[in-house]
């Protein structure tokens, strides 16, 4: 685990929003979609990592859901279908996962006890980042994937 910063990060993707106990099953599906309609995103940076986005307490309607994305280096003549998303330079707590995506929020509490100890305090009205050098998995695949958890 550590504390790492992110510049401004401008995302493509497909929004999920769904009930919760349904994103296990249905983020897995959008990672595959979105594979298979990169060669309609312009301006990708790296095209097989794959970075999920969401707000733990979101304040409008709008910041509910899971985005997953890729990153562009400029937002333009997005394709239909697809979203985007701008997510603002911010300090994050990272750990890494690795096995099935059912498993993510035992990770997750893992570094949440982290961050507290460290004296660091979470951002849940923020942007949170999952990222993978991977994209497009099924839902009974073990994943590999960075966790980040917004804090100040």
């Amino acid at each position: 685990m550590h504390v790492t910063e992110i510049e401004e990060l401008k995302l493509v993707g497909i929004r999920v929003v769904c009930p919760g106990d349904r994103y296990a099953a249905e983020i897995p599906k959008a990672t595959l979609a979105l594979k298979e309609r990169l060669e309609e995103i312009k301006h990708l940076v790296q095209p097989a990592r794959m970075i999920g986005a969401f707000v733990v307490q979101e304040l409008t309607p709008e910041e509910d859901g899971y985005w997953v994305c890729v990153e562009v280096s400029k937002l333009e003549d997005i394709p239909a279908g697809l979203t985007e998303l701008t997510v603002p330079p911010q300090k994050y707590a990272v750990i890494k996962h690795i096995g099935p995506n059912t498993r993510i929020s035992h990770t997750y509490e893992i570094l949440h006890e982290w961050i507290a100890q460290n004296g660091h305090t979470r951002m849940q009205s923020a942007w949170h980042l999952e990222i993978s050098d991977v994209l497009g998995y099924r839902e009974e695949e073990d994943i590999e994937i960075r966790l980040y958890d917004t804090i100040k």
